[in-house]
């Protein structure tokens, strides 16, 4: 269980030169990015099973600082998951050469920040923003399921197979009237596309941070597949 993820010197070392500094414990950010990486269980200290998330929370490079006088309003934004430069195009590059980190893959803001507090190239690790006891929203997008049929969308209970209808038993049934209203009133549920969509799931607890491999455990399940890009936000119902 513990020994999921990358070492954290190793995440260090494939930026080389970019590491410019490494956050105090100040809380200066409310949220980071970060990769599911599956599900586990640990125990707790009642000896109470507790299923939890892996996520591989950071480390985030921090790629613009944006101010209410240039911008508009105060954000930090930053990068995660190392991308190759071949696969980025020119004004991405200029981007991140600025602010003297290697390319990400997943490029999100965070408002609400000390924003002078940071500056470009700076590194952000799991330990410095979320800790043991924690409340956390997840935002992450859910499996996509392609089309799907009535059944499985929207959980209908399909007709019978007996008195000759032993081809009725996931049909939708009628979506409408013949002469009135005569068309299909929008939102009907009917068959179609499945999955694929931004999932936000509030409130889970933070039961373990290990900030040598970069890990975040928390109770509960959590949008999406498994490597897929999460936002993590700490407090975001209370705010």
């Amino acid at each position: 269980m513990y020994g999921i993820g990358r070492d954290a010197n190793g995440a260090a070392a494939l930026r080389g030169n970019h590491v410019v500094s490494i956050l105090s414990m100040d809380d200066v950010m409310n949220g980071l990015l970060g990769k599911k990486i599956g599900m586990t269980s640990i125990f707790d200290e009642h000896g109470q099973v507790i299923p939890c998330t892996v996520i591989e929370a950071g480390p985030c490079f921090v790629t613009q600082i944006k101010t209410k006088e240039r911008d508009g309003y105060d954000a930090v934004q930053v990068g995660f998951s190392e991308k190759p430069e071949r696969l980025v195009n020119k004004p991405l590059s200029g981007h991140f050469a600025k602010a003297k980190v290697k390319p990400a893959r997943i490029v999100r803001e965070f408002r609400g920040n000390s924003v002078t507090e940071l500056q470009p190239g700076q590194e952000i690790k799991v330990s410095t923003v979320f800790s043991k006891g924690d409340t956390v929203s997840v935002i992450g997008t859910s499996k996509g399921r392609g089309f799907q049929g009535v059944v499985k969308r929207h959980h209908f209970g399909g007709g019978f197979r007996t008195h000759g209808q032993s081809d009725r038993e996931r049909a939708p049934g009628s979506i409408g009237s013949s002469s009135h209203p005569s068309r299909v009133f929008k939102g009907m549920r009917m068959a179609g596309r499945m999955g694929g969509d931004q999932v936000t799931v509030r409130n889970l607890k933070v039961v373990g941070v290990l900030p040598d491999s970069n890990i975040l455990l928390v109770k509960g399940s959590v949008p999406g597949a498994i490597n897929g890009y999460l936002e993590i936000y700490k407090n975001v119902a209370q705010q």
